[in-house]
């Protein structure tokens, strides 16, 4: 598996494959291709039918400002290697002089046609739960001394950034206020969220308002474009910082403990990227919002110290429970449902966490076979249910 710092990346949204992945193409291109004066870009599959309401055309304009640049929505071509397909294409005296197909994976990852990953150096040995949490019982390690062991003690610092950056979109994220962009009308709510308080309030009502609040800060920073942290990905960027922040200020764990739940949730995220997709134009809504999911669970029972049993079942619980579950952005916003759906994650993260502490000794599914399930499943999934706009809400909604 590679580097955590392929799964946490620290940029702007709203989408990690349709807005930060293009970018990082765009970059690519012109580092191969320094002196190119014209370029012409042909997105594909759910890079066209979406990529006008996850910002695509305007994140690559502002690459190429310098530039003169075409950009082209090619709905028809089918897309056989990956739907969010692209091509850079250089041009000179009106003749194509050099083309590059490149793919955006999922988490803001971009990698070139034939080649395996961005980064081939794969800093972990082990990709799969079983193997991992073997290889820590027999070390009576927790994960994350894994991934300090994998990554090195400087993965502390890159950590200490990821954290910093989702603690300052939540602060940013509950005092905005207005209506985001892109013509739905969806206006801000976590300030309303965080603020809205009432006399006679349970303590689980503010439990729940107050992780929808931070969930909610988050996302919306995403969809107005501010700057967030992909975990794993974009659209799903508010569940694992809104657990964290919510369990930090109601538990008063340490930075330091923050810290080593993210590495653990990192793993998480890893291996379902790895060995299935967190891509929600691959695998639907479930390869993000449950990826998420998961991995906030996994982060809330190692904040608990719990065993490895107990963190593996919340995780799997988290995936499991999101099985098929569309991706189907109206507009192709980040907005209507994927906002809601951050908040409602950030809950059942906690709620798995509670149900592995105490049934862990009794499951019958492993991570690594609902991961395997989760691919599956997405793959079976209608085209028009992954991050096209083409089917369920999308489809329905009229305005």
């Amino acid at each position: 598996m590679q580097s955590l710092k392929f799964l946490y990346r620290i940029g702007k949204g709203p989408s990690s494959s349709h807005t930060m992945g293009p970018i990082a193409a765009a970059r690519r291109f012109l580092k191969e291709l320094p002196d190119v004066q014209t370029v012409k870009v042909i997105l594909y599959g759910s890079l066209a039918k979406t990529g006008k309401g996850h910002m695509t055309d305007l994140a690559l304009q502002q690459v190429f400002s310098d530039r003169k640049c075409e950009i082209v929505f090619d709905e028809e071509t089918p897309t056989d290697v990956h739907p969010n397909t692209m091509d850079f294409i250089a041009v000179c005296d009106g003749v194509e002089v050099k083309r590059i197909r490149y793919y955006s994976i999922g988490g803001g990852e971009v990698v070139a046609d034939g080649e395996k990953t961005e980064a081939n150096k794969e800093v972990y040995k082990l990709n799969s739960f079983t193997e991992i949490s073997e290889y820590c019982r027999e070390r009576n390690i927790r994960i994350w001394q894994y991934v300090e062991e994998c990554e090195g003690s400087e993965i502390t610092e890159y950590l200490s950034d990821v954290w910093d950056t989702m603690q300052a979109a939540i602060k940013r994220g509950i005092v905005a206020e207005g209506i985001l962009h892109g013509g739905l009308g969806t206006q801000r709510k976590a300030r309303y969220l965080f603020r809205q308080k009432h006399i006679d309030e349970s303590e689980e009502t503010k439990t729940n308002r107050l992780i929808c609040a931070y969930a909610y800060a988050v996302s919306e920073e995403n969809a107005g474009g501010g700057t967030i942290v992909t975990a794993p990905t974009c659209g799903a960027c508010g569940v694992v910082p809104a657990v964290l922040k919510y369990l930090q200020v109601k538990r008063n764990f340490t930075d330091t403990q923050i810290l080593h739940a993210l590495a653990t949730a990192s793993v998480i995220g890893n291996l379902i990227k790895t060995n299935a997709s967190i891509s929600g134009a691959e695998c639907g809504c479930q390869a993000e919002i449950g990826t998420a999911c998961a991995m906030a669970a996994a982060a809330a029972a190692e904040l608990y110290e719990l065993d490895l049993d107990q963190i593996e079942y919340a995780a799997e619980m988290s995936i499991e429970h999101h099985l098929g579950l569309t991706c189907d952005p109206i507009r192709g916003l980040v907005q209507i449902p994927c906002i809601e759906r951050n908040a409602i994650a950030a809950m059942r993260a906690l709620n798995a966490v509670s149900l592995a502490d105490f049934l862990a000794d009794s499951r019958k599914i492993s991570f690594d076979m609902i991961v395997e399930t989760m691919y599956e499943t997405g793959k079976d999934l209608k085209v028009i249910y992954r991050e096209t706009s083409e089917g369920g809400l999308a489809k329905k909604y009229r305005s």
